[in-house]
């Protein structure tokens, strides 16, 4: 089936790679893409000072992904780390999961489960209206705060339109794997979005959009929710438990001469089944034989609620950008029997809270004090008041729920000094002052060097640190067989990172548009929090002990002429980790990870028919992890894996209509073999991991004006 597979698709491209190659992929001068992660205002891309990777509108929607969680898949050196067991899928970024990883909305950190901008679950933020996404990789402590060491991911939807009002709506469906069903309780994945931008007059505009994005689940070797059978080894449920989303967006803009400001509110409801794999026979003593198929089951039900302020103005010579937020999220869920046979629910619990966070938030920035273009610089404030608690269910807590209040205010301070036209140069500093931690410094240092007209060398270093979780804090589970317990007087961690960033562009005397870059990034975190061993033979406690080491070398280049565009990406990354374990050290030499990606997009001139291919390969990973108290550590083995993604899109009446349908995961990659899972307490390491649900057909309708 792979072969043929592959044979399709090779066919298909060198039909539509010679069909058309005197075709024209755009006549016009080509707008300069502008970037606003880490910059005093938004400005071109070759003129930052931070290595900035965007993804813009036309490269999602050649995706046809349908969340964040989608399009960050196919970027090298970004992994989505699903849990199907609660739904949530959050980025990886240089080894580091998404408690090192800041997530922005607008430049605004967005709410999640246990706090702000860390481990958020990408599948809760939706495509319909995003204009591009910002990776930055390294520490951004200075410009981000708490929980930006590995990077930066800001999402930057769209605030203006070209027409007097455009609607676009879309329908996408999608099989989940081989199931597929339009029923309901059926199979699949259905999609519906709308989106209404208006501009009311000259200086107001306005925009509305809704999303639902369902789930049905994916069983695997699982039976689903309705087996009840009695053979151990066949278990009821899902591998891939179902989902259903709602959202909604609503958004009021007003710019005149030099003043904007925008009200933006986000609303998301979102519904998670939890199907119990276990089944209980329950006889009914009646005498006749009868029995009960029951089992417990659970819901959770998700409501986050975003309100977003912007203003941007000049106080005189003066420029002053204000962010201001109140995010609420609220997860909350129930038990319930349910009887198998019958289909009924029975002994419902009372909803609560299991995540519940408050959030108010607020960022300034006053620039351009000196109206210098040589030299400026930039005052900051942030402050972060997060009201958060945790049931005792989502972790093993002592006594009621977890509360947490932390109150964090900081200062920072830039300055960009081009110091000629070809050099320029940021220093910049952050203190931030805690109710619950001590004092967090960070600081970093960034240049740019045109080393030519279309060639850019930039350098960065910079820090930022990262405040213990819940479960690192609060965790306290003993009993006569356990005891694994938090830690309240941990220190927050604290990251590093210096890269070299070379990029260049040219053109050639045959029309092709080339550009490449090289890359080469560290990190080093100091204090890593890990579960450890204190007391043999089952006493486990969250340290401040370990140390995290990383190395990214890569490279990219982009080749465009007429209507194709094509795309070639390799990176090495090695990790380098000290693990502690009483008496036992683990080895810190490094282990390399290598991936390769490629992207091809063509378009018929006349016809219009579009075509996208993505690739994306991850080799094996490894990691050392304790294998008993008496052998100490050994060397642990994930298998690697091929993604390709192959999308076919046909525009009608006009560009009015788009009729799309494609093919995703062709490899149909599922789970993985791993030998490299680390035990946490008394939870023994995982022997497979999985990724995705495998190979899935799609079919997308698009209508705008």
């Amino acid at each position: 089936m792979k072969k043929k597979v592959l044979s399709v698709l090779s066919l298909s491209i060198v039909f539509w790679m010679n069909a058309q190659e005197k075709d024209s992929l755009n006549k016009n001068k080509k707008i300069e893409e502008v970037v606003i992660t880490g910059q005093y205002t938004q400005q071109s891309i070759n003129k930052s000072i931070y290595k900035v990777d965007v993804i813009d509108a036309q490269q999602i929607k050649n995706m046809a992904a349908t969340n964040v969680a989608d399009v960050l898949n196919q970027s090298l050196n970004i992994q989505i780390t699903p849990d199907t067991r609660s739904g949530n899928s959050t980025a990886n970024i240089m080894g580091l999961d998404g408690n090192y990883v800041k997530i922005l909305i607008d430049n605004i950190p967005v709410v999640g489960d246990t706090g702000l901008g860390s481990n958020i679950d990408l599948t809760k933020l939706s495509l319909n209206n995003v204009e591009r996404i910002e990776v930055v990789k390294g520490s951004m402590g200075v410009e981000y705060g708490n929980g930006a060491v590995a990077g930066v991911i800001n999402i930057i939807t769209r605030k203006t339109s070209p027409k007097k009002i455009a609607v676009r709506a879309s329908l996408q469906e999608e099989t989940v794997r081989n199931n597929y069903d339009l029923k309901k309780k059926g199979n699949g994945r259905h999609i519906q979005n709308v989106n209404v931008d208006y501009n009311i007059d000259n200086n107001w505009f306005a925009n509305i959009s809704f999303n639902h994005n369902q789930f049905m689940g994916y069983e695997g070797e699982s039976k689903g929710y309705k087996y009840f059978g009695t053979d151990p080894e066949i278990k009821r449920g899902y591998e891939w438990n179902p989902k259903d989303q709602y959202d909604a967006s609503a958004l009021i803009r007003y710019t005149k001469n030099k003043t904007s400001f925008y009200y933006k509110l986000s609303y998301l409801n979102e519904k998670f089944n939890f199907y119990n794999p276990e089944t209980n026979r329950i006889p009914l003593n009646d005498g006749m034989g009868g029995v009960v198929y029951q089992s417990r089951d659970r819901e959770y039900n998700t409501d986050r609620w975003i309100h977003q302020f912007n203003i941007q103005a000049n106080l005189g010579d003066i420029r002053y950008m204000g962010d201001f937020s109140y995010q609420i999220q609220d997860r909350k869920y129930f038990d319930y029997n349910y009887d198998i046979p019958n289909r009924t629910v029975i002994n419902k619990d009372e909803k609560r809270s299991y995540y519940q966070t408050d959030i108010i938030y607020s960022r300034g920035m006053f620039s351009n004090f000196l109206n210098n273009k040589t030299f400026d610089f930039q005052l900051g404030y942030e402050l972060d008041h997060t009201n958060g608690q945790a049931a005792l269910i989502a972790g093993q807590f002592f006594g009621e729920s977890v509360k947490r209040k932390i109150f964090t205010y900081s200062n920072f301070v830039s300055a960009e000094w081009n110091i000629s036209d070809k050099f320029s140069l940021r220093p910049g500093a952050r203190l931030s002052v805690s109710d619950m931690f001590d004092n967090q410094f960070n600081y970093s240092l960034s240049a740019r060097l045109k080393t030519s007209e279309n060639s850019n060398l930039r350098a960065v270093a910079g820090t930022a640190n990262r405040f213990p979780t819940y479960d690192e804090l609060f965790t306290y589970f003993v009993n006569i067989n356990h005891d694994v317990q938090g830690n309240p007087d941990l220190n927050p961690e604290k990251g590093f990172s210096a890269g070299v960033f070379w990029d260049q562009n040219f053109s050639t005397a045959n029309d092709w548009r080339i550009a490449y870059s090289v890359n080469a990034l560290y990190l080093d975190v100091q204090d890593r929090i890990e579960m450890v061993t204190v007391k043999r033979p089952s006493t486990y406690k969250y340290m401040n002990l370990n140390i995290y080491r990383n190395m990214l070398l890569s490279a990219n280049v982009d080749f465009r002429k007429d209507q194709l565009a094509f795309s070639l990406r390799g990176s090495v990354n090695g990790t380098s980790v000290s693990l502690n374990e009483l008496e036992h050290t683990s080895p810190t030499d490094f282990q390399y990870l290598v991936q390769a990606g490629a992207s091809v997009n063509y378009k018929l001139k006349n016809a219009g028919t579009g075509f996208s291919l993505f690739y994306k390969y991850t080799g094996p990973g490894r990691n050392y992890v304790l294998e008993n108290d008496i052998e100490g550590f050994r060397l642990g083995k994930t298998d690697g894996f091929h993604m390709m993604d192959f999308i076919v899109s046909q525009p009608f009446w006009k560009n009015h209509l788009e009729v799309s349908a494609g093919v995703k995961n062709i490899f149909d990659v599922t789970s993985l073999n791993s030998t490299a899972g680390a035990a946490a307490g008394h939870i023994a390491g995982a022997d497979r991991i999985n990724l995705y649900y495998g190979r899935s057909y799609f079919a997308r309708l698009i209508y705008q004006f």
